[in-house]
């Protein structure tokens, strides 16, 4: 159904979008009622599994990867949390912008995240990122669990480090620490305000995901009825990449 003065849409289009923050972040349900402007019509090869798992994921990965500073090609950035959502995504774009990419994750999704472009793989359970004497052009975390100190020790001279996620109480403090480096330093470090629905994110993810360059990462699906069951695995932390509900 269309309301009367809906303009873009009529019955029966096949439609995709963000209905997180300042939508409500959506629901489990069969039916919802959202503004025509949150919508796009979906790409004709992507089936309703892939719509639903690529644009709040994909849009934080790329409003994070290109909002302080734009990549520039050959340069090293390091993806924490990669095997993950938003991981998956930023390592494909940051791949699509030229960048030499370090995926980091657990053992089990080391190889999927070769699969989908990691130049580099660190396993996070024997090795530790911040220690290894290695520095990147950019740091992009979605986990973010250490102190702003330690992602400043594995920057470049004037590296980014950018935070998705995260306990409150550290994302507040890394921000606050984060903004007196940079203002004191060549180092940035901070977060990105991120804009659910941008057009010009969306546009440019369908055409990246019918030129076949970033693609949704889908580990499992679960049945509606099976929520709670697809919650439990998705916060067990095992799942590579996007976990969907099917209707």
């Amino acid at each position: 159904m269309v309301g009367r003065k809906v303009k873009k849409f009529q019955p029966g289009d096949e439609i995709w979008g963000d209905l997180s923050y300042p939508l409500g972040f959506g629901a489990f349900a069969e039916y919802v009622c959202i503004p025509e402007n949150a919508l796009r019509l979906k790409p004709a090869s992507m089936i309703f599994e892939e719509a639903a798992a690529t644009p709040t994921a994909a849009v934080v990965a790329l409003q994070n990867l290109r909002g302080k500073r734009p990549i520039q090609p050959g340069q090293k950035v390091l993806i924490n949390g990669a095997g993950g959502g938003a991981g998956t995504f930023a390592v494909q774009l940051a791949k699509y912008f030229g960048a030499e990419v370090t995926g980091v994750d657990n053992t089990e999704k080391l190889d999927m995240l070769r699969s989908i472009g990691a130049d580099q793989v660190i396993d996070y359970t024997q090795e530790d990122f911040t220690k290894n004497g290695q520095h990147y052009d950019l740091i992009l975390d979605v986990v973010v669990h250490r102190s702003i100190f330690d992602y400043k020790r594995a920057l470049s001279p004037k590296g980014i480090f950018v935070m998705v996620g995260g306990s409150m109480t550290r994302v507040f403090l890394n921000i606050f620490l984060g903004s007196l480096i940079s203002m004191t330093g060549s180092k940035k470090m901070g977060t990105v305000m991120w804009r659910p629905n941008k057009k010009e994110d969306l546009v440019l993810l369908e055409e990246l995901f019918e030129a076949g360059k970033v693609v949704p990462v889908i580990d499992r699906r679960y049945p509606l009825s099976e929520v709670p069951e697809a919650l439990r695995y998705l916060e067990e932390g095992h799942a590579k990449g996007k976990v969907v509900i099917t209707m």
